[in-house]
């Protein structure tokens, strides 16, 4: 028997028991998950969204001083083409550029974004009813 192995096990051990009383302490810090602004795998889509408040402008840049392109009512489906978070004020807000009726800019929160048209599709009919 080596005695290298022996203290190397015992290393790697002690590492992992000190690994554990580290991560179990009472205070958690959480850290918040931001989603990627661009999608993990290169797509020309998206995703397809649906407007889900009465109306909203579509405008020419991220930003709510933005040059107003048309607007959307609830309901409305649209392809989304890119997302981006703005700074604004010291606080980030998310921004998706789509194209339907208008090809421009809406704020994320005004739309639900869905993977396929089908769901768009189901999702703006329940809407209307």
């Amino acid at each position: 028997m080596r005695v290298g192995s022996i203290v190397g096990r015992g290393q790697v051990l002690a590492l992992i028991g000190a690994l554990a009383v580290v991560s179990c302490g009472k205070e958690s810090r959480e850290l918040a998950i931001v989603p990627p602004v661009s999608p993990p795998l290169s797509r020309s889509v998206i995703g397809y969204g649906v407007i889900s408040v009465s109306y909203t402008h579509v405008v020419a840049e991220p930003n709510q001083a933005g040059l107003s392109l048309g607007y959307l009512r609830k309901g409305s489906i649209v392809e989304v083409l890119q997302r981006r978070l703005v700074n604004q004020g010291g606080s980030s807000e998310a921004w998706v550029f789509v194209e339907g009726s208008y090809r421009g800019w809406l704020r994320e929160d005004v739309i639900q974004v869905y993977d396929n048209e089908g769901r768009a599709r189901t999702a703006a009919e329940s809407l209307s009813q």
